[in-house]
């Protein structure tokens, strides 16, 4: 049901668009040229954000490092883009399928049916979360393009609750739609060319900064070197020819070699390129990456362990 005191139609994403008031008397170029430039405001709204992002990445860093988790929740468009991040990062970064998760209202069959009337559930939102055994120790970013989505204002009213870290993302101001958290990310991409669709401008907002939210995290666990995936998950063809690709870059391996190496190191690059480094086992590669924490950049450095017998093993 609709909460009395907010005026939706005053929200930034519900007003018309003078640049589309002839939308459907545009010829078909000058329709898409029109979408072409109104989807320029994507990326501004997302670099005017540049510092709320930055702190998002550093504090969910900072949970995930101390063995938490992440949790994108959303309703419709909102909560699909969720979904559709978190499932792009276990084969992207090899990373646990419960490391990023994304909740949406009304379950996977929201997916390819809508069932936006569950996005009024306030309670749904935490309930979907208690489900997954959300806690203290983990991060929520709430996304909701107009900022007043009920089943995502619970979920961010649970976190602060529970101590966990609540994130917003919304693309209307924060005085037009007020929601719990403790960092705010507003990405502000003014009227949809179709009134209201936030499907749009807003979800393409959305999608780029889930995008840089992600992919800076990992970057942050270690699980990039330089701009190389090296925490790829080979689990098909073209991602063994990535990772063979990326020894051959990285450590100067060539394709006969490197394919062994991979298989060696148990599909791991991070392995078969210490391998490659410091000409040393798949057993001490792994070794030294769970010295580093799993970090390659430290693990190059480390200085080889001493072989059994030595007395520097001693000191």
């Amino acid at each position: 049901m609709s909460d009395p005191a907010i005026d939706r139609g005053a929200l930034l994403t519900e007003q018309p668009n003078p640049a589309s008031a002839e939308l459907d008397q545009l010829d078909t170029l000058a329709l898409v040229e029109l979408f072409c430039e109104e989807d320029r405001k994507p990326q501004q709204a997302v670099a005017a954000a540049a510092a709320q992002l930055a702190q998002a990445v550093d504090a969910i860093s900072a949970r995930l490092g101390q063995g938490g988790r992440l949790f994108y929740i959303g309703a419709g468009t909102s909560g699909r883009l969720g979904v559709l991040d978190a499932a792009e990062c276990p084969p992207t970064f090899c990373s646990e399928p419960e490391l990023v998760q994304g909740v949406l209202a009304g379950g996977a069959p929201a997916l390819l049916r809508s069932s936006e009337g569950l996005e009024d559930l306030r309670g749904a939102g935490r309930a979907d979360l208690l489900e997954r055994g959300f806690s203290a120790a983990d991060a929520l970013v709430g996304i909701a393009a107009g900022g007043t989505t009920p089943y995502v204002l619970g979920a961010l009213e649970l976190a602060q609750e529970l101590g966990a870290l609540a994130i917003a993302l919304a693309c209307v101001p924060a005085d037009q739609a007020p929601m719990p958290c403790e960092i705010d990310i507003r990405l502000l991409t003014g009227p949809e060319l179709l009134t209201g669709s936030t499907r749009l401008k807003a979800g393409t907002a959305t999608k780029m900064a889930l995008n840089i939210l992600s992919t800076g995290v990992m970057v942050r666990l270690g699980k990039v070197h330089g701009n190389r995936m090296v925490d790829v998950a080979v689990t098909n063809s073209k991602l063994e020819d990535r990772a063979l690709r990326i020894l051959r870059d990285l450590a100067g391996v060539e394709r006969a070699l490197g394919s062994r190496m991979l298989q060696e190191a148990g599909g791991s690059v991070k392995r078969a390129l210490l391998m490659a480094q410091h000409d040393i086992s798949a057993t001490e590669a792994a070794a030294r990456l769970r010295q580093a924490g799993g970090r390659l950049r430290q693990a190059l450095h480390l200085r080889p362990s001493p072989p059994p017998g030595d007395p520097s093993r001693e000191r």
